[in-house]
């Protein structure tokens, strides 16, 4: 269990660094960039327990991480531009909703029963995404505003999904961290590929700072993440998804209403609390 308090924790305070990257000009790309340097340095040398980079990348997971690197890196900037642009409510709701995306596969691929709660509570999840993106004073939703909650729900989802049949099919006891550590290599690497292709390399201080804020978290919130996920640990994926969706939900909207006094619409509260609901009805059917 304190895996998974703690991957809740750190999980929640991302999307706080999102908005404070917003309010004090830090180039969120270049910080991305950066934070995963950060996290994979964090995760090789303090925690590879002596492996060398070349059994690093024969591992049989590496081809995984090579594709999540590509994920992760595409997802975070979705996340920053959901949370500056829409809020940190919208981001947490659009990003923790996802829940319904491994679901679902586990369904398709494992044949595991679908029963008609758990599609009430998919169903649930959906309507909770548009009401939370619906601003104050619209009578419908603006596609702009749709548009990144919506794909960073598809995209965290896809995300969720491949972390565990990964860390289940390939990756042995004990190689939790130098995993993680692989994946945040291949986000930098993408990373610094965009960055030559965009000729962006003028990074300030504050922008190096930012990062190193940004990738300590974000190393020690998939390892607690993928530690919880363990099976000698509260239960199997579609209890822990859930119970680290609900609650990062409920802590970054208090975040954003003490932090940043976001405002939230009677639409937006209502569909809050249709994303708590929905996920609690998720666990409860697992």
């Amino acid at each position: 269990m304190i895996y998974l308090i703690l991957s809740i924790c750190i999980s929640s305070s991302l999307f706080v660094t999102f908005k404070l990257f917003d309010k004090y000009q830090v180039n969120t790309f270049q910080a991305i960039v950066i934070n995963y340097l950060v996290a994979f340095l964090l995760g090789f040398f303090f925690y590879g327990n002596g492996i060398t980079f070349s059994e690093m990348t024969q591992r049989s997971w590496m081809f995984g991480a090579v594709i999540l690197g590509i994920l992760f890196i595409a997802i975070f900037i979705l996340m920053a531009l959901t949370a500056q642009r829409n809020g940190l409510s919208v981001a947490s709701v659009a990003g923790k909703m996802s829940v319904v995306v491994p679901v679902i596969f586990a369904v398709i691929v494992y044949k595991e029963h679908l029963s008609l709660l758990k599609i009430a509570g998919i169903i649930l999840a959906l309507l909770a995404v548009y009401l939370t993106t619906i601003k104050e004073g619209t009578k419908s939703f603006d596609r702009k505003n749709l548009l990144f909650p919506a794909l960073l729900f598809i995209g965290s989802g896809v995300i969720d999904t491949t972390i565990k049949y990964i860390e289940t099919k390939y990756v042995a006891d004990g190689e939790t961290s130098i995993f993680s550590a692989a994946i945040f290599l291949c986000a930098f690497v993408i990373g610094i590929i965009v960055l030559t292709l965009r000729r962006d390399f003028k990074i300030t201080g504050k922008t190096i700072l930012g990062g190193i804020a940004l990738g300590i978290p974000n190393f020690y919130s998939i390892v607690f993440l993928l530690k919880a996920l363990r099976p000698d640990q509260i239960g199997d994926s579609s209890t822990v998804f859930p119970i680290n969706n609900v609650a990062i939900v409920m802590l970054t909207t208090i975040f954003g209403i003490i932090l940043f006094k976001e405002k939230l619409s009677i639409k937006n509260w209502i569909g809050i609390a249709i994303a708590i609901i929905s996920i609690s009805i998720i666990a409860v059917s697992a």
